[in-house]
């Protein structure tokens, strides 16, 4: 399996996607076995369909935000694996030789751009109740009350809008944001 994914991978790919997501051959050998395993039409793009058969995705209340992370760039719905790995290259924990680069794709700015993108619905650049509640009800379900959710989203909003717009803008989400360990909240490890 292993010699038959990487020779379906380019030297000059694996290379290039290497220098853009800071992975290692390895793991770029790895993670393009797991997408074309994801790739049951084999046409070498993967739909919000296929990333659902990721059983950590499918059981997860925000599976349906994080799938709808990948194609946010990409209105035709389907993403090639570049565009997979360069989604999945957020998640990567930043490491002593991200620092030397100057924008990875896994630095703090991104990783709460990204953040930010996966409450804001609707793409407006700002966070509304709405648009809290809506991400608050698939965090918790039914295990409280509608009342309390919107206790919860009017509390967040009241302490992150500075500028009281009566909504969260990205500059407020980075305020707010400002002493968390965003770069560890937001990392996967992959294996080698």
């Amino acid at each position: 399996m292993g010699s038959r994914t990487s020779s379906l991978l380019q030297a000059e790919e694996i290379e290039q996607i290497q220098k853009e997501t800071g992975f290692s051959k390895r793991q770029i050998v790895r993670l393009y076995s797991r997408f074309t395993s994801l790739d049951k039409s084999d046409n070498g793009c993967l739909s919000r369909e296929d990333l659902l058969r990721i059983p950590e995705l499918a059981i997860n209340p925000l599976g349906d935000r994080i799938i709808h992370a990948f194609f946010m760039d990409n209105p035709e719905s389907k993403i090639n694996f570049r565009q997979f790995m360069s989604t999945l290259s957020l998640f990567r924990p930043i490491k002593s030789h991200d620092k030397d680069i100057e924008n990875p794709c896994n630095s703090r700015d991104n990783k709460l751009k990204f953040a930010f993108r996966m409450y804001d619905l609707d793409n407006s650049g700002m966070v509304t109740r709405e648009e809290l509640l809506v991400i608050l009800q698939m965090m918790v379900g039914s295990n409280i009350t509608e009342e309390q959710l919107g206790s919860i989203a009017d509390r967040t909003i009241a302490e992150a809008d500075e500028d009281n717009s009566g909504a969260i803008s990205y500059e407020n989400f980075v305020k707010a944001l400002q002493r968390a360990d965003v770069e560890q909240m937001m990392s996967i490890r992959f294996l080698n």
